[in-house]
């Protein structure tokens, strides 16, 4: 069977940079099973999947466009130390949902000076070209369940 659109599909990765450091891999754990066609995955390594089969192995790299996005600098802001009430430990690294102009964001403290806090709306992965390493293990239909809720469920259903 090969992946197509209301397919589950499970696979091993590693994601690495440009420097060829690993960011993220799968491989000694379990697979990741993704819905094709809902966007559960970027958009750049979905392109790529569809087509192959069980045991195909590729690599593929993915343009920030079809990846985490372009880097946004207006994404980056200095706000008070008081905007965080009630934390009293404030590190670098912490990340925090941000009301924003369309609703929640994630953000991350990237710096902290005095009663400045400086707070990265960019996902960390934005502006970077993704190297993936991929083997497919698994290709299924996906159940009307899993379709209707536009993500792969677990062994029994929904969790």
């Amino acid at each position: 069977m090969q992946i197509e659109d209301e397919c589950v599909a499970y696979f091993h990765y590693t994601l690495t940079n440009d420097k060829g450091e690993v960011i993220d891999s799968s491989v000694g754990g379990q697979p990741l099973p993704y819905l094709h066609g809902a966007g559960n995955i970027v958009s750049g390594l979905e392109r790529e999947m569809a087509g192959k089969t069980v045991g195909a192995k590729f690599s593929v790299r993915v343009s920030p466009e079809d990846g985490y996005g372009v880097h946004h600098p207006q994404l980056i802001q200095q706000v008070p130390r008081e905007v965080f009430g009630g934390i009293d430990q404030l590190e670098v690294g912490m990340q925090f949902n941000a009301q924003a102009g369309g609703g929640m964001m994630p953000v991350v403290i990237t710096a902290i000076d005095g009663d400045q806090v400086t707070i990265d709306g960019n996902h960390p992965l934005a502006g970077q070209h993704l190297n993936f390493a991929v083997e497919v293990m698994q290709v299924r239909k996906a159940s009307a369940e899993e379709l209707a809720h536009g993500h792969v469920h677990g062994p029994g259903g929904h969790h």
